[in-house]
């Protein structure tokens, strides 16, 4: 890769010379850097990453997009979901539903419509946005706010899941795992080795090097065949440990893309590392540092250790679109339907919701709750 100060415009120039400069402070004292540090500094660098970028990444305009963006009844059956678990819970407290990683605020609109069907939704409910971009922010407090306005549901900014202390109700966290940063490696026939890249003088190259840090139990898959590569993601699992650690009871609902450790194996042995821009695959992610998005499959076998590990009961792991047919999605599509003012409207609905069951046939639905209290009729196991 070139010097990023070459043949770039003068803002580009800057962009590029700072985050050489935030990877170099990633760096090990050999320049070695591991690809998490490579990937936290390229997503979520501090005037540099992909997602602290001025221009939205999301929807058809942007870089991709995601279920809520297909149609808002995504969010509204969620919300129905929401509904089952807060009539469980007691009544005296709000029942907290808290939005990690809520994006452009598109998902938290459309829940927050849907929880409005509820009577007397703004004692019953509060909405809190954790968010680590700050631009990305104040989008989703702008949106969902002015929702939670019309519906009379309070809707907040918070500064992480724990920020407040223990709560009760419903966390979400809609892909977010799958864009938390990930180490990447490589089984050489006898050991794992870490992948990243190398810092010279001139470029950004990929390394491979012996690897010294400990990856957190469950152990790495023993002997798989030579040459593959394999993704762990320590803060994706840290992610999980933390809402253990707050949510008193309620549920844990985590929707994203992924497979179980077996079928990643398998289905995808030289590893899951997707760079995308303006919807189409980039080969080289740091040929234009910070540019596109990064994320790798979540490891479903990995994520529901850590869960059980941290107190979780799980209540269902199952498809997004069987999980979407158990909260309701059918009732409500059909009340759109009918509701729709005219057949080309009509016709859009059911196109969406075409994509959105089988365009996002990855997606699992991941449902925990507190060890011991089981929350919520629909899903529970």
């Amino acid at each position: 890769m070139p010097e990023p100060a070459e043949i770039a415009p003068s803002g580009e120039t800057a962009r590029r010379t700072r985050f050489r400069e935030l990877l170099g402070r990633a760096a090990d004292p050999d320049g070695f850097v591991p690809f998490d540090r490579c990937m936290e500094v390229a997503l979520y660098g501090e005037g540099v990453g992909f997602y602290e970028r001025e221009r939205s990444p999301f929807g058809r305009s942007g870089d991709y997009y995601t279920a809520a963006h297909v149609t808002p009844l995504f969010g509204r059956t969620i919300a129905e979901r929401v509904r089952s678990v807060a009539a469980t819970l007691p009544s005296e407290t709000p029942c907290r539903v808290l939005e990690v990683g809520p994006g452009d605020g598109t998902l938290g609109e459309s829940i927050v419509h849907g929880l409005s069907r509820e009577k007397r939704a703004g004692e019953r409910f509060e909405y809190v946005l954790v968010e680590r971009s700050r631009n990305l922010s104040e989008r989703a407090f702008e949106r969902v706010s002015a929702a939670g306005e019309s519906a009379g549901i309070p809707v907040r900014v918070s500064g992480g899941v724990g920020a407040d202390g223990p709560f009760q109700g419903v966390v979400i966290a809609n892909e977010l795992l799958d864009a938390q940063p990930a180490c990447r490696l490589l089984w050489d026939g006898e050991r794992w080795k870490e992948l990243g890249l190398e810092i010279t003088p001139s470029r950004y190259a990929p390394a491979t090097r012996a690897r010294e840090r400990p990856v957190p139990p469950p152990a790495l898959p023993p002997a798989p065949a030579p040459e593959t590569i394999f993704e762990v993601s320590p803060m994706a699992e840290a992610i999980v440990r933390e809402v253990a650690d707050h949510l008193l009871a309620g549920l844990f609902l985590v929707l994203d893309y992924g497979m179980e450790e077996s079928e990643l194996l398998v289905a995808h042995p030289f590893g899951t590392l997707a760079a995308v821009r303006r919807h189409e695959n980039v080969d080289d992610p740091f040929e234009e540092p910070g540019a596109c998005d990064l994320s790798v499959f979540v490891n479903f076998t990995r994520i529901r250790a850590a869960a059980a590990t941290a107190g979780f009961r799980e209540l269902a792991f199952r498809s997004q679109a069987e999980a979407l047919g158990a909260w309701g999605y059918p009732a409500l599509l059909e009340e759109a339907v009918r509701s729709a003012p005219s057949a080309e409207a009509e016709v859009r609905l059911r196109l969406a919701s075409k994509n959105l069951l089988f365009g996002f046939e990855r997606f699992c639905a991941l449902e925990l709750a507190p060890s011991g209290i089981v929350r919520g009729r629909p899903g529970a196991t």
